[in-house]
């Protein structure tokens, strides 16, 4: 059965901002430092799976701020569509609450390819970004690029059948040992524990950002021609064995925004931050200490 109670709620303070579709819940902790804001993946992510091993470490440092985005995790319900646009307006109301003028981005998958469109519309506001398997600079080949097209247009594709399936936990740790992560996990089991009473509580799928950012013919939102425009200093990782995001077209899209550095770390998947967070907050930690 699923777990009544909030899985990020031993991270730090929950903080609520009240939005016209809903309510934006954000985990702080932290005290001194620099700020930052964690920005999660797509699906059934929240901040509790995304960085409940580098929020604690991170906090050391830090004013951490880590966003759930709408429908996901505490910012539930939501209505209205959180498309690419509306997602970089949640990044402004989260700074803009909490008095930020400028943050350092750390973003997983979906949250990697907002923060690096948000250095892109808001250099001012950017201090440094670290993007981890990040969408927003894939390309798919034709026919796969249509099926993904269809998928994202019909619900009972994007989001009937993956809550049907994903009831099933053993579905979850199939997923998760396909999709999510290459190799031995040392808490795998409650990642999926904690995977599968979000889908229990939540439904599964894929996210608005997902659905509206793929065209029939290309992708809406690509980020690729206007990486170079990034000014503030970058930092790509990449799990090698990655399902989802390609380790070449990452380190392509590395090597487009001026002086980024990349960091391949073999034999992990796209959860490189939960597979190997020892190796993966070191690497954040220390360039953002730069």
């Amino acid at each position: 059965m699923s777990d009544a109670r909030d899985p990020a709620a031993d991270l730090g303070e929950s903080l609520w901002i009240e939005q016209p579709e809903g309510t934006l819940r954000v985990i702080t902790r932290g005290e001194r430092g620099t700020p930052v804001l964690l920005l999660s993946g797509a699906g059934n992510d929240n901040v509790s799976l995304s960085w409940r091993r580098l929020i604690p470490d991170l906090a050391e440092h830090h004013r951490v701020f880590a966003l759930d985005w709408p429908k996901q995790g505490g910012s539930v319900p939501w209505t209205g569509t959180a498309d690419h646009s509306r997602m970089l307006a949640c990044i402004d109301a989260v700074l803009e609450h909490c008095e930020v003028d400028t943050v350092s981005l750390v973003g997983l998958s979906q949250g990697g390819a907002l923060a690096l469109a948000y250095a892109i519309e808001r250099p001012e506001r950017v201090e440094r970004i670290v993007a981890l398997a990040p969408a927003g600079i894939l390309s798919f080949p034709p026919v796969l690029h249509q099926l993904l097209w269809m998928i994202a247009r019909v619900r009972l594709l994007h989001r009937t059948l993956p809550s049907l399936v994903f009831r099933s936990r053993a579905a979850c740790a199939w997923f998760a040992r396909r999709a999510l992560f290459a190799g031995t996990v040392d808490d795998f089991d409650a990642i999926v524990d904690e995977y599968h009473a979000d889908v229990l509580k939540h439904g599964s799928g894929s996210s608005d950002w997902q659905n509206a950012s793929i065209g029939f013919r290309r992708m809406r939102v690509d980020l690729r021609p206007r990486l170079q425009e990034i000014s503030c200093p970058a930092l790509f990782i990449q799990g090698a064995e990655d399902a989802g995001v390609p380790s070449h077209q990452s380190r392509a899209a590395a090597e487009t925004v001026p002086g980024a550095r990349f960091e391949l770390v073999p034999g992990s998947g796209h959860w490189v931050n939960r597979q190997r967070p020892e190796l993966v907050n070191r690497l954040i930690i220390e360039f953002l200490r730069q």
